[in-house]
C-alpha cells in the first residue's frame, strides 16, 4: 500500500498528535539535563497546504484551520498556545499555507544541549527533509527503516528523551494484530551504529506481549522452593547422581571426600 502523508498533513489526527508531542516534550524541558528526541517515520518536515495533494485530501481544512481559528478558554490556551505558536511561525504571512511535520516541531522545541534522530526511507521525502534541516548541527536524518533501526538507538546518549513512532495506519493495523509489517521481511536485518551490528527486533503481535507479561506476573507461594528441594535431592540420588561434597577437578569431576 502506497501512503503519502502529503494528503493527510495538518488533519485532525495531526492536530492532536503535535499537540501532545509539544506538550511532552514542553515536559521534558523542565530539567536542564539534555535529551534525545527519535523520529521512527520522519516524513518530508514540511507540507504545503496549497498543493494538489493537500487539496485534494482537504483534511486540514477541517484539521488546523479550525484551531487557528478557534478561541480557546483561559485554561485551555496555555496548553496549546506553543504548538499555535510554532504553527504560525511557518506562516509570517498570516495565510495558512504551510504545515510542519513532526521533526520540525520537534526541532522548535529543542535547547542547545538537546539533539533529534529523524528516520526517513522514501527518497523524495528525504530529500526535503534533508533541506529542511540543512547545516543543522543539532538534527540528523538517516537513511533507515526507523521501525527496524530504532534498537540501534535506545538507549540514546542523552539517557532521556521521546520516540515518535507514527508509521502509516496499515502498518500500525499490521503489528497490533499481530501480522508482519514490510519492515520485517527480513528479521535478520542488522542496523550499524558504533562499528557494531545489532539484529533487527523480531515479529511482535499484542496476544505475544500479553502472554510474557501474565508470565512474568507469576510469583512462586511461600515456601514453595524449600518444600521441593528435598524432592528434587531425592530424585537424583535415586538417578544414581553421587551427591554434591568436596572441591570440583579442572574436568569438571568432584573428588570424594577422604574420611
Amino acid at each position: 500500500m502506497n501512503y503519502r502523508h502529503a494528503f493527510h498533513a495538518g488533519g485532525f489526527a495531526d492536530v492532536i498528535k503535535h499537540i501532545v508531542l509539544v506538550r511532552i516534550l514542553t515536559y521534558l524541558q523542565d530539567k536542564q539535563a539534555p535529551f534525545r528526541v527519535i523520529d521512527t517515520h520522519a516524513g518530508a518536515g514540511v507540507y504545503d497546504l496549497t498543493s494538489d495533494e493537500a487539496l485534494r485530501g482537504g483534511e486540514w481544512l477541517t484539521g488546523v484551520a479550525r484551531v487557528m481559528q478557534a478561541r480557546f478558554s483561559e485554561t485551555t490556551l496555555p496548553l496549546v498556545a506553543p504548538y499555535l505558536d510554532i504553527v504560525r511561525a511557518f506562516n509570517p504571512q498570516r495565510e495558512l499555507k504551510a504545515y510542519p511535520g513532526s521533526p520540525l516541531i520537534a526541532r522548535a522545541l529543542l535547547r542547545p544541549q538537546d539533539r533529534l534522530t529523524a528516520c526517513e526511507v522514501e527518497p523524495k521525502a528525504r530529500k526535503r527533509l534533508i533541506d529542511a534541516l540543512r547545516r543543522d548541527t543539532q538534527a540528523r536524518v538517516v537513511d533507515l527503516d526507523g521501525w527496524v533501526a530504532l534498537p540501534a538507538f535506545v538507549p540514546p546518549n542523552e539517557r532521556r528523551g521521546l520516540v515518535l513512532i507514527e508509521m502509516a495506519h496499515w502498518q500500525l493495523f499490521a503489528v497490533v494484530s499481530g501480522e508482519e509489517p514490510p519492515c520485517q521481511r527480513q528479521p535478520r536485518a542488522a542496523c550499524r551504529r558504533g562499528g557494531r551490528h545489532r539484529r533487527a527486533p523480531g515479529k511482535i503481535s499484542a496476544p505475544g506481549i500479553q502472554r510474557r507479561a501474565a508470565g512474568r506476573r507469576r510469583r512462586p507461594e511461600l515456601g514453595g522452593s524449600a518444600d521441593r528441594q528435598p524432592a528434587v535431592d531425592a530424585g537424583r540420588r535415586t538417578k544414581g547422581n553421587p551427591p554434591r561434597t568436596g572441591k570440583a577437578t579442572r574436568s569438571g569431576r568432584r573428588r570424594p571426600v577422604q574420611a
